[in-house]
């Protein structure tokens, strides 16, 4: 059973998502917060598996708060459902750990599988998202000066591509023919040496940074 978290001051579109949500026999709405220092206040309490959060919230908004939480809960997956589709939005949740990146126009069962697979630590981004992050392969970013990439070893660039590609930990574990923990092993590793905090974030920076073929 998924705990999900709903974060939006808006009252309507929480109750439409979770008459949509209770609809689903493996998702269940544990608690709900209209601002962002009222979800930091019931996190403790609640302990979610995933968080659905909206950017434009009264207090902290929407990206402060998901840098709060994936530095004291990092288990904890946030899967961003906004309005906004701006680069400045999208690379910000990205760099402060958000596991997704969802804009509100999804249909509800694009939401309903997105929470699905952040639950299970793949990433999801938004379709029309998707042009915006594969453009960073034709403008990348300047080198990192201690080029980190060159810290990964054959085996952790292998796991890398697998993450690029969307894998689970249990589908990589597969495709390479090592055990979920020897993965978990590998991932941990690779988060560390490229400094990055969700899957997101180490998928847009292998892209960005050229490390893998385009998935």
């Amino acid at each position: 059973m998924i705990r999900l978290m709903l974060v939006d001051d808006h009252a309507v579109l929480r109750d439409g998502l979770k008459n949509i949500l209770d609809l689903e026999s493996d998702i269940k709405v544990v608690g709900e917060a209209v601002s962002g220092m009222d979800a930091l206040s019931k996190v403790p309490d609640l302990m979610p598996d995933v968080i659905l959060m909206d950017i434009n919230i009264p207090d902290k908004n929407g990206i402060e708060v998901t840098g709060i939480l994936k530095r004291e809960y990092p288990a904890i997956k946030i899967l961003m459902l906004t309005m906004f589709d701006h680069d400045e939005y999208f690379m910000s949740a990205i760099r402060e750990g958000a596991d997704g990146y969802l804009l509100k126009d999804a249909p509800s069962q694009h939401v309903i599988e997105a929470i699905r697979s952040v639950a299970r630590g793949q990433s999801v981004i938004a379709p029309s998202m998707t042009k915006k992050f594969l453009n960073f392969q034709q403008k990348p970013a300047e080198a990192p000066k201690e080029k980190k990439d060159e810290l990964l070893t054959e085996r952790e660039r292998e796991v890398l591509l697998c993450l690029v590609q969307g894998m689970n930990n249990k589908e990589i574990a597969q495709e390479l023919f090592i055990s979920d923990k020897t993965v978990k092993i590998h991932v941990s590793k690779i988060f560390k040496k490229l400094d990055v905090k969700s899957r997101s974030q180490v998928v847009i920076y292998a892209v960005q940074n050229q490390l893998v073929p385009l998935p």
